[in-house]
């Protein structure tokens, strides 16, 4: 009988012991767990898309090891500000993102998302993407939805229409509200507005992510706006892409870093994100006055086919041109321009060139009517200083963010920040230029942008937590991508895991997809 017994307590010990295997083990790394704490050499266990283990001691078996050996083992990246409507489908592998780090975006940015949050999760878990996905509701598609393009204020039933589109896309899971007030419609629209549809995401915890009114002569005033909706609102406030654009405002971020920390210090929560290059990207209408941009293509086209209204376009944009202290459109170049992809790569002076014009800014800026007559193209706009977005990136409530949508190698010449945003601060603002830490460039790329859009299982390697897992080579990685030659993927991140799931491996991307919709809770 004795015997009996002790068999049995051996098998029950040996079946505890079998049960104790993991998925994936992460062996040898230097674990860096995204909180701002100094890394240590430590051992990840995975199962189920969860961290069961984390820490020095552990030891189970596990059907995939990585020997992290050398590298750093950190929390999957957030990429706070994205543009990914309309092109998920693109390349579902969203390998712009995955090779650069990133295992979560979040979209609907600069006030333009998809209107019907619900609808736009259910699609993005039945398309499955390499890479989680949250979302904003935009304001710029809310207000077209209700009133199109119109150059007015809102009334009281449109206002409630619109209000009715926010309530139901917080619930649906909305992280937040965002507009983009440079943009038509939400250039029209006027602060009560906002205002108003804030204190709906509030209601549901929500954030409210901005494109300020203006990042050039008047950012103080548009940052004043932010905090003033914040503060009325009763919500948090992110403000995208901080930066300074123009040459004649250069340094003033000696004056708009020191405002985002009263703000704090006065009780707003507001947060900030950048993208760590000078040139910023966005349509090449915003050179075009803004009352032009009404009521569509059509009408757009008809009002810049009126000889008064051509040369006040001409006149607004040369009084731009030499306030910004320069004599020609050489800082903006075409990214892609559908009806003539020659342009692609080359600035507005340039292609004025190409067209047999004289090289004077205002036959340039006929080349930019010439350009928006037949729809329009995007750009990249040489602008910003050095000086300030290293004295941005000091700031420490800062994220950072690619702005940009899944890429797709070889279309046109995109910004580089749609493929090297991480890696660029890993390499040259971390490792060679010692700007910040490596455990602060890791805590803003992961637990302060989870916190701050409360997704409340991410950003952290802590056990019970989502296993988006990113283990790369602080030596080595490094953004490819430049603005001359965008279309590169960056290197030395060996390993992603997303929920759990093995999607680069040696660097080389699996073809996993195991992407999910997070919804605010």
């Amino acid at each position: 009988m004795r015997l009996y017994f002790t068999c049995l307590l051996f098998l029950f010990f040996f079946a505890g012991k079998a049960q104790q295997t993991c998925d994936i083990l992460i062996t040898n790394g230097k674990i860096i767990d995204g909180a701002g704490n100094s890394w240590y050499n430590g051992t990840i266990a995975i199962k189920d898309g969860k961290i069961i283990k984390i820490g020095r001691d552990v030891n189970l078996a596990a059907k995939k090891i990585i020997d992290a050996k050398g590298m750093i083992v950190a929390p999957g990246f957030i990429d706070v500000h994205t543009h990914l409507e309309g092109d998920e489908d693109r390349d579902p592998k969203a390998q712009s993102f995955i090779y650069d780090g990133v295992t979560t975006c979040i979209t609907g940015n600069c006030g333009s998302s998809n209107v019907d949050i619900g609808k736009y999760f259910k699609w993005i878990d039945s398309l499955k993407l390499s890479i989680n996905v949250a979302s904003l509701i935009g304001h710029n598609d809310v207000r077209k939805a209700v009133m199109g393009r119109a150059n007015r204020d809102a009334s009281p039933d449109e206002m409630r229409k619109m209000d009715d589109i926010v309530d139901k896309a917080m619930k649906d899971g909305a992280v937040g509200l965002s507009t983009g007030l440079i943009y038509i419609p939400g250039t029209y629209t006027k602060t009560p507005e906002i205002v108003e549809l804030a204190k709906t995401a509030a209601k549901y915890n929500g954030v409210y992510a901005t494109h300020m009114r203006d990042e050039g002569d008047s950012v103080t005033y548009a940052i004043n706006e932010a905090l003033t909706i914040g503060r009325e609102a009763k919500i948090p406030v992110e403000i995208s892409h901080f930066k300074l654009s123009g040459q004649h405002n250069w340094g003033r971020s000696k004056e708009t870093v020191p405002m985002i920390e009263a703000a704090r210090r006065d009780g707003i929560e507001v947060t900030i994100d950048q993208y760590p290059y000078t040139a910023s990207s966005t349509s090449i209408s915003t050179l075009i006055p803004d009352e032009i941009l009404a009521d569509g293509q059509d009408s757009i086209k008809a009002r810049l086919q009126r000889p008064e209204i051509k040369k006040y376009v001409i006149n607004s944009m040369l009084a731009r041109l030499k306030k910004r202290k320069l004599k020609h459109f050489g800082y903006a170049v075409v990214a892609y321009y559908a009806p003539d992809t020659s342009y692609n790569g080359k600035s507005i002076e340039q292609i004025n060139l190409m067209k047999g014009r004289k090289h004077k800014a205002k036959e340039e800026a006929l080349t930019v009517i010439d350009i928006m007559m037949n729809g329009g193209a995007s750009a990249v706009f040489h602008g910003m200083s050095e000086s300030d977005v290293k004295r941005i990136m000091q700031y420490p409530f800062n994220m950072f963010a690619s702005d940009a949508t899944i890429r797709i190698m070889g279309a046109g010449m995109p910004h580089p920040r749609g493929y090297g945003t991480n890696a660029r601060v890993l390499a040259k603002y971390v490792r060679e230029e010692k700007i910040i830490s490596l455990e602060e460039a890791i805590r803003r790329m992961t637990s302060l942008p989870a916190q701050k859009f409360q997704l409340k299982d991410r950003g952290l390697l802590r056990e019970g937590y989502a296993a988006d897992i990113v283990i790369f080579d602080e030596n080595k990685v490094q953004d490819i991508s430049t603005y001359d030659k965008p279309h590169a993927y960056s290197i030395g991140f060996h390993f992603v895991i997303v929920n759990g799931v093995l999607t680069v491996d040696n660097e080389k991307h699996t073809g996993a997809r195991a992407g999910i919709a997070l919804k605010n809770q």
